[in-house]
C-alpha cells in the first residue's frame, strides 16, 4: 500500500506534467457562444441518463428500441452539421462498432448484460463523438482551453494515481496506462481539445453505465494480462482512438468519393 508521501509526491508529479501540457493549448479571449453546442451536449448527457435508467430492467426488445431512437436522435443531431463533421460521425460509429466486436465479444474486455452489443450503442457512439466536438468549438471550452484541460488532466491523472495506489483491491494499471496514452494524445494530436472534451461525456458514460450494470470490464485485461478497474480510469483514451480516426479519415474519405463521382459522371456523359 502507497504511504501518503508517495501519493503526494505522484499528484506533484501530475501537476508537473500537466503545467508541461498546457503550453500546447491555445488561449482565445473571445469565442461565440452557439446554442446548438450546448443543445448536442445537453441532449447526449440526457440520453445517457436516461438510458442508463431503462438498461436496470431493459430486454433485449427494449435496448432495440433505444437503438431506434439513438439513431433518430444522432440523425437529429446532425442536421446543420457540415459535411466534414457529419463524415466523421459515419466513420465514428463504423469503427467504434467495429472495435466494440473485437473487445467485447472477441477478447472480453468487457461484457454486456446480454453478452451483445446493445442496439443503441452504434448510434450512442456517433452521439458521443458529435458531442466532444460540439463541447471542443463551444465558447466555453475555446475561451478556457487551458483551465479545462488542467482540469481534466488532473482529476484523470488523479484517478489514475489512486487506481495504482495499492487502495483498490484489484488495482488499474491498464486505467494507468491508457491515461499516458491519453496524454501523447494530447501532445500529438490533431485536436486535441475534442479529446479533452471527450473526457467529460466518456466518463459519464462509463460511470452510468457500469454503475447500473450495463456492462462490466474484466477485472484483468485479457490482452495485457494486468488488472483493470470497472471501468478503468484512462477508459476514455479508446474513445480519443475513435476521435482520431474520425478526424483524420474524414477529408480524405470526402475528396476520394468526390474523385470518383466526377469520374462516373464523366463516362456517363
Amino acid at each position: 500500500m502507497a504511504t501518503p508521501s508517495l501519493l503526494t509526491s505522484k499528484n506533484l508529479n501530475v501537476r508537473h506534467a500537466a503545467n508541461i501540457l498546457l503550453r500546447h493549448f491555445p488561449q482565445a479571449e473571445t469565442a461565440h457562444h452557439t446554442r446548438r453546442d450546448y443543445a448536442i451536449a445537453g441532449i447526449t448527457f440526457a440520453c445517457v441518463a436516461a438510458s442508463g435508467l431503462l438498461e436496470i430492467r431493459a430486454s433485449v426488445e427494449m435496448q432495440q428500441t433505444l437503438g431506434m431512437l439513438a439513431w433518430l436522435f444522432l440523425i437529429g443531431l446532425l442536421f446543420g452539421e457540415n459535411r466534414v463533421t457529419q463524415m466523421q460521425v459515419v466513420i465514428a460509429v463504423v469503427f467504434a462498432t467495429a472495435g466494440e466486436h473485437f473487445a467485447s465479444l472477441y477478447m472480453g474486455g468487457y461484457t454486456y448484460r446480454f453478452e451483445n452489443v446493445p442496439a443503441y450503442v452504434p448510434p450512442g457512439h456517433g452521439m458521443v463523438y458529435l458531442t466532444a466536438v460540439a463541447l471542443a468549438r463551444s465558447g466555453l471550452f475555446v475561451r478556457h482551453a487551458k483551465g479545462i484541460a488542467g482540469f481534466v488532466i488532473l482529476v484523470w491523472g488523479t484517478w489514475a494515481v489512486w487506481g495504482i495506489s495499492g487502495y483498490p483491491e484489484r488495482g488499474d494499471w491498464v486505467g494507468a496506462l491508457l491515461f499516458g496514452i491519453f496524454l501523447v494524445w494530447l501532445i500529438l494530436g490533431r485536436s486535441p481539445m475534442v479529446y479533452v472534451a471527450a473526457f467529460f461525456i466518456t466518463t459519464w458514460l462509463e460511470l452510468i453505465g457500469t454503475a447500473v450494470g450495463a456492462w462490466r470490464w474484466a477485472s484483468i485485461d485479457p490482452l495485457l494480462g494486468w488488472p483493470q478497474g470497472n471501468p478503468p480510469s484512462g477508459v476514455g483514451a479508446w474513445y480519443c482512438l475513435v476521435d482520431a480516426v474520425a478526424i483524420g479519415s474524414a477529408q480524405p474519405l470526402l475528396s476520394l468519393l468526390k474523385s470518383v463521382h466526377g469520374r462516373l459522371r464523366l463516362k456517363s456523359s
